[in-house]
Parts: C-alpha cells; sequence; structure tokens
C-alpha cells in the first residue's frame, strides 16, 4: 500500500475535521492508505516539554512517518497569515530529511482554517508549501475544473483545501468544503499511487 501521511495542528477542531475528510479522500484511491498524524503543542516555558502522547485525537508525528510516507498532506490553523507555531516547529526539525533528500519527489498538498474569510487563507497555505519546495516535494493544488472550487460560498481555494468557522468558529465543514479536502487528499493519493 502506498502510505500518505496527512499531518495537521488544531486547537478548535476545524483543521482535524479537515485532516479526517482528507483521509477519507486519501483512502478512496486503490492501492493507498492515510496515515493521520499530529504535532505538539509548543510552549514558551521550556521547562515543560510536551506529552510524549496526546490526550485524545491522532498521534504525534515522528520525522520516519514522514520519511516513510510516499506522499504527505499537511494542515494548520491560520495565524496572521502563516501557519501555526506548533508545525512550524515541527518543520524546523526536519533538516536531517532535507539533508539525505528523504521526502525529495514525493507528492504534497496543504490545507487550513480560518474563522473569517478574509483571514488569510491563501497565505497560509503558500506559506506551508515554502518548507515542502525546500525538500523537493511535487506540490499539488486543487484545479478549477473541481466544481466545488467555484461553487464554494465558505472555504476552497485553487492553493488547497480550507474552512471558514464564521462568527461562532465552527468546526463543523460545509459539503464544499468536505468535497475540497476529500479532493485534495486523492489527488496526492493518485500521484503518490502514480510514482511508486
Amino acid at each position: 500500500m502506498t502510505e500518505i501521511l496527512v499531518l495537521y495542528y488544531s486547537r478548535n477542531g476545524s483543521t482535524a475535521e479537515l485532516a479526517r475528510q482528507v483521509c477519507r479522500g486519501v483512502e478512496s484511491v486503490p492501492g493507498a492508505v492515510a496515515k493521520l498524524r499530529t504535532v505538539a503543542p509548543v510552549s514558551a516555558e521550556s521547562e515543560a516539554p510536551a506529552k510524549p502522547v496526546p490526550v485524545s485525537g491522532a498521534a504525534y508525528a515522528t520525522l520516519e512517518d514522514l520519511r516513510n510516507a510516499k506522499g504527505l498532506v499537511l494542515g494548520s490553523p491560520t495565524r496572521f497569515g502563516n501557519m501555526a507555531a506548533p508545525l512550524k516547529y515541527f518543520l524546523d526539525g526536519t533538516s536531517a530529511l532535507w539533508v539525505s533528500g528523504d521526502l525529495s519527489g514525493k507528492p504534497a498538498g496543504v490545507f487550513t482554517s480560518t474563522r473569517t474569510m478574509h483571514g488569510g487563507q491563501e497565505s497560509t497555505l503558500l506559506s506551508m508549501m515554502i518548507p515542502l519546495l525546500h525538500h523537493g516535494m511535487f506540490l499539488v493544488g486543487i484545479p478549477f475544473t473541481e466544481r466545488a472550487v467555484n461553487e464554494t460560498q465558505s472555504g476552497g481555494t485553487p492553493y488547497g483545501a480550507s474552512h471558514v468557522g464564521g462568527p461562532a468558529n465552527s468546526a463543523t465543514l460545509t459539503e464544499d468544503e468536505k468535497t475540497l479536502a476529500q479532493t485534495l487528499g486523492r489527488r496526492v493519493a493518485e500521484l503518490a499511487v502514480r510514482l511508486a
């Protein structure tokens, strides 16, 4: 089976829900399987390291998860138009994979969530793409031939899947947001299977 790592950070559940939908898309591809992982939160106090196992949800990702995966779909909530610090912290620790070239030539996609429609979704997606480009990964987006990109009234961009939580910061995805997250997962998995 071609394993696709779906790696995310989530505080309020929206990005985690997008990640689950991405996994559905991955697993719709014959020969592909999704591996769901998260990253540990970061703390300003260096004396308080993260617990080695999260209280609930997906397990924490390791560099081996990245090394062994045949594709990657990366997700983060938006923080002032950028990825959240915990995901950036994890990516900053991947220099050994960069030196070895272990991620080079693998497909990757990105997804995000914001509270507002103009909360920096596209710049956040682009910020997540930069380290992936440095690793030599092939970036996968969502083309305008996907009807939901043109019809969505909430999240969804050609750069990657997204969700708009609205004033209540709801983690409930719209049907278009679900479709686009699944599409992203499917497209990354299809390319990974072909490359394998």
